[in-house]
């Protein structure tokens, strides 16, 4: 099992913490994104034809992208995801909202900020700092309630939104309104195989 990465990347992380908490051996292949590696002719008609990463090749020749899709793949059958077929739908319904809601605001408001690449118009980043608060006030109402995200117990959702949500501070989001967020976050980070910290961007990510 190869998976093609950019090491800097939470959505590459989610799925390198996962494979590492199920025990599951891979050969990584770095992609440097900021050197086109992801959009050459190969990668996008063998590998990805958007050419992002990360992509899973479980098997030779077969590739699966979309983070969230590769560990919906990975989870399945494992204890990270639920028998129970309206609790894995609550899984599902947790990482659309990681990718509808966290992801494009605190995920890309962190990238502007550490890349220098934010737009010169300041209400822009605002608005995605101000939309990423409010994905972090529907966690806290969520888990002030609860331990997890689903069923009472650690699953693949719970990882899914803990990659960019722990990263809120780089995005310019300060935590601390989130009482039960900042809880939650270092319960996941007490699970078996979690990885560290996520590596920083590397120097040709930034520009002047």
């Amino acid at each position: 099992m190869r998976l093609y990465d950019y090491l800097p990347s939470a959505n590459g992380y989610k799925v390198r913490t996962l494979l590492a908490q199920l025990g599951l051996a891979y050969e990584l292949v770095p992609v440097d994104i900021f050197a086109g590696e992801s959009h050459t002719a190969d990668f996008h008609a063998n590998k990805n034809p958007d050419g992002r990463i990360p992509v899973l090749e479980p098997e030779p020749g077969r590739f699966l992208a979309e983070s969230n899709a590769i560990l919906s793949f990975l989870a399945e059958g494992t204890r990270l995801m639920p028998d129970d077929r309206f609790a894995r739908a609550q899984v599902h319904q947790w990482m659309f909202f990681e990718q509808n809601a966290v992801e494009p605001n605190i995920g890309t408001a962190r990238f502007w900020r550490l890349t220098g690449r934010q737009p010169p118009q300041s209400e822009v980043l605002r608005n995605r700092v101000q939309n990423g608060e409010r994905a972090l006030s529907t966690l806290e109402r969520h888990l002030v309630r609860h331990p997890f995200l689903v069923d009472g117990r650690y699953t693949v959702a719970d990882l899914c939104l803990f990659a960019y949500t722990h990263l809120a501070p780089e995005a310019g989001v300060d935590l601390a309104p989130y009482p039960s967020v900042a809880a939650w976050l270092e319960r996941v980070k007490a699970q078996p195989g979690f990885l560290g910290p996520v590596p920083p961007y590397s120097a040709n990510a930034r520009v002047a």
